[in-house]
């Protein structure tokens, strides 16, 4: 299960710039509790006890709670330090000289298959549904009125039909 965070707010800093903190996949980087902790010292110490649950010691997993952001980590991910490479879509991404998957006229593809692995702790299944939302909104809109929403309800909203 993913660390208990408060609410998450986007920041109203101006200079917050949500293309470089929303990864090529559609994850948002700025509402991510990995890149959060940066300035969250609660957050990380949530992050680094969830990561020993499962075998990190725990002055290692502290060292890499933190992110800063998919873009500027060129793709590797390093919450965890177990991404030595670029994910798929990254690589993807930047053979294909595009910005994101909602750029792409392969979109959907493998690369974003989801998986069940992982699902209660990660949020790496509503990758689809945020490119569409990107497509269908656009980045800003997407970014400041529906992205801590599907993040949320994700996690910890009721399945509905």
């Amino acid at each position: 299960m993913q660390p208990k965070v408060t609410k998450i707010e986007i920041s109203e800093d101006k200079s917050l710039d949500l293309r470089e903190l929303t990864a090529p996949c559609g994850l948002g980087c700025f509402n991510c509790p990995g890149y959060l902790a940066n300035d969250n010292e609660e957050i990380r110490k949530q992050l680094a006890t969830k990561a020993s649950e499962y075998g990190i010691p725990y002055k290692k997993a502290y060292e890499v709670s933190v992110c800063k952001g998919c873009r500027k980590e060129k793709g590797i991910c390093p919450i965890g330090g177990m991404r030595t490479e670029p994910c798929k879509v990254f690589k993807c991404v930047t053979l294909k000289g595009i910005e994101s998957c909602a750029d792409c006229s392969d979109f959907p593809c493998d690369n974003l298959q989801p998986y069940a692995d992982k699902a209660s702790m990660l949020p790496h299944n509503t990758k689809v549904f945020n490119l569409a939302l990107i497509r269908k909104m656009g980045l800003e809109k997407w970014a400041s009125e529906k992205a801590n929403l599907v993040r949320d309800t994700y996690f910890n909203g009721k399945w509905n039909i």
